[in-house]
């Protein structure tokens, strides 16, 4: 859930869980019932399902575990970043609050992760960068790359060939006539690379002032 609404202000609602994790439904709305019942989210019939503040510390300390594991992996094991995220998924639930807290420190206490994802602090303190999705801000701005979403590997893989990575600055430009593409230029180099859809969605941006 967290995940969810991260990076989006479209309620989380049980259907929008169904649709992004592949569950039916019927387990979604029991899954919630169960969580509801433990005091870790609220949920008015047919409406959204919000954390609890008690939900919210949880859902807190595993993001911070996932992301730190994911840190680890890129940063001292030479992981690629569309490794990390499966195994990250399997590794969070294994090691000790203890071992997460050596992780922080060993790697400097990172802010983000190797995607741009925020990093929450052991106190839950948690600063989400402000970045928007490239889709929304158009052609002709210069941006920075501020966050790559990791839900396909094949598309960072297609992100990393091209230079496109946390940090980049890139010239945006029109597209093809009549198409919903743009086309992307990491600044100082001379090949634009065309960018459709799914690719502009996954791609968070600043813009820089002119």
């Amino acid at each position: 859930m967290w995940g969810l609404a991260e990076w989006s202000s479209v309620p989380v609602t049980p259907t929008l869980i169904a649709e992004r994790t592949g569950l039916k439904l019927s387990s979604v709305s029991d899954a919630v019932r169960k969580l509801s019942t433990q005091g870790l989210v609220e949920h008015a019939p047919y409406g959204s399902v919000e954390l609890t503040e008690t939900g919210r510390s949880y859902a807190l300390a595993m993001v911070r575990r996932h992301r730190l594991i994911e840190s680890f992996l890129v940063s001292v094991l030479g992981y690629s970043w569309d490794q990390v995220h499966d195994e990250a998924e399997h590794l969070e639930h294994a090691v000790s609050d203890f071992m997460i807290d050596r992780i922080d420190e060993f790697l400097e206490f990172p802010t983000r992760d190797p995607h741009g994802d925020p990093i929450p602090s052991a106190d839950g303190t948690v600063h989400i960068p402000d970045a928007t999705q490239l889709t929304e801000v158009g052609a002709g701005h210069r941006v920075v790359v501020e966050r790559i979403s990791d839900s396909d590997p094949a598309l960072l893989q297609f992100f990393e060939e091209h230079g496109f990575l946390i940090g980049s600055t890139l010239e945006i430009g029109e597209g093809a006539p009549f198409s919903d593409a743009l086309d992307a230029r990491v600044t100082g180099s001379d090949t634009s690379v065309a960018l459709g859809r799914s690719a502009t969605d996954a791609l968070y941006v600043s813009v820089v002032a002119s």
